[in-house]
């Protein structure tokens, strides 16, 4: 199935919004089996009849988002009128419901809003329970006329309408669109602590040997995907050779991130984590409670960015930091054996480093980091790593690693030597 996406706004080129719209319906889509063929971002205004003209002709699925509204760049229905060769008419049911929906508020409906209640005819509509402006199914029998063989939706663009209409009324659509016995699917090998063409090197031949699977890859922030489509039997033992050739460094096959994962089995475990944290303000602490149900695993989050919180909140040695230096090898691992002592917890994580772009030394250059894991009844480990780039992409790869270090730690994996 060839679907593709046509976003309107103005507001989505000059950067005034961010369309996260396209990212999540890719998403939501791949999760069929369907992969999004092209994305495209028009103006407000006419400009969506020329990128709707060009698409309805080269795929099977149209999806448009957006121009729904009632003022007069909300023109996604007469584009979509306009290509298909059809009209226009005021659909009585939705005018009912938009009654309503002022009424509510002790209005009525002016001529403007009028405009939302125009349905391309042939046309269903699909209810839009959170806002004004309904969706459209479009079938593809609407377009025989002008030798078109299309499936157009119209969706509103605010995501808090768009996403419930996309999963209670498009998806089961294009469920039924698939071909019959269809078991095509989409999964995500998520792997940190190796390279993407590390990854390639390992994977890609034994991957294609399996056969009928579409191999891709994307760098994330400390992570890299491998996205494989394919029948379920063949992702099935796809699974399997991942896990075969790079088990220590798959997080997950279902999409979670590394903090993710660490909740999961801390949770299991019932065990507990503590952080302390220098050159990351808080933010590995910050990744963990994003995450439901951390706080039966987190206990304490300490943040100690100055020399004296060290020695006041860890008991790290004034003379200890004096000697080596607030960033060193010894110093994180005062600070791990510390934190695990002061909190209580099973397992204490710690970093200290310089994110940059001033303090660093030849010795010790921007980037440079030190992270340090101490469990109960275990040697506290530390590895020096070295994340260059900006501040904010420091304070990702290093809560990364740290983070890392803590699900190895919990799966019976060695930490990495680099």
């Amino acid at each position: 199935m060839r679907v593709e996406l046509i976003n309107t706004g103005t507001e989505l080129l000059i950067g005034d919004v961010i369309n996260t719209n396209a990212a999540w319906l890719g998403q939501r889509l791949v999760d069929l089996g369907v992969l999004v063929q092209r994305a495209t971002i028009v103006p407000d205004g006419m400009a969506i009849e020329e990128a709707l003209n060009d698409a309805v002709r080269r795929s099977d699925v149209v999806i448009i988002t957006g121009g729904l509204g009632p003022t007069s760049d909300d023109v996604s229905r007469e584009a979509a009128a306009a290509v298909l060769g059809l009209s226009l008419e005021t659909d009585p049911e939705v005018m009912k419901l938009l009654e309503a929906y002022f009424a509510r508020s002790g209005k009525g409906v002016n001529e403007h809003n009028q405009r939302q209640a125009l349905v391309v005819k042939g046309a269903s509509v699909l209810a839009n329970p959170h806002g004004t402006a309904p969706g459209l199914h479009l079938p593809a029998s609407l377009g025989a006329a002008k030798g078109l063989n299309c499936t157009l939706f119209l969706l509103p663009g605010p995501p808090r309408e768009l996403k419930p209409m996309m999963t209670d009324r498009v998806e089961p659509i294009l469920r039924g669109m698939l071909p019959g016995g269809s078991d095509m699917q989409c999964r995500y090998f998520k792997f940190t602590g190796i390279g993407e063409s590390d990854i390639s090197m390992a994977l890609q031949e034994g991957l294609e040997a399996i056969g009928g699977l579409e191999i891709g890859y994307c760098l994330g922030k400390g992570d890299v995907d491998v996205r494989l489509n394919g029948p379920a039997a063949a992702l099935e033992k796809a699974g399997e050779y991942c896990r075969e050739k790079l088990a220590e460094f798959l997080i997950s096959d279902d999409r979670r991130l590394v903090e993710e994962v660490v909740v999961d089995l801390l949770s299991q475990r019932g065990e507990w984590l503590a952080t302390a944290e220098s050159c990351t303000g808080g933010f590995i602490a910050h990744r963990v409670t994003n995450v439901s149900g951390a706080s039966a695993v987190l206990g304490h989050g300490l943040v100690t960015y100055a020399n004296e919180a060290k020695t006041l909140h860890l008991g790290v040695p004034p003379e200890l930091i004096k000697e080596f230096g607030a960033v060193s090898e010894p110093v994180a691992a005062a600070m791990a054996e510390g934190c695990l002592r002061v909190s209580g917890a099973d397992h204490a994580v710690a970093v200290t480093g310089i994110a940059g772009p001033t303090g660093g030394t030849p010795e010790k250059p921007t980037g440079t980091v030190f992270i340090a894991l101490a469990s109960k009844g275990a040697p506290v480990e530390v590895r020096k790593r070295w994340f260059r780039g900006e501040r904010e992409r420091f304070k990702i790869m290093t809560s990364q690693a740290a983070l890392d270090f803590v699900r190895r730690r919990l799966q019976g994996y060695a930490l990495p030597n680099s």
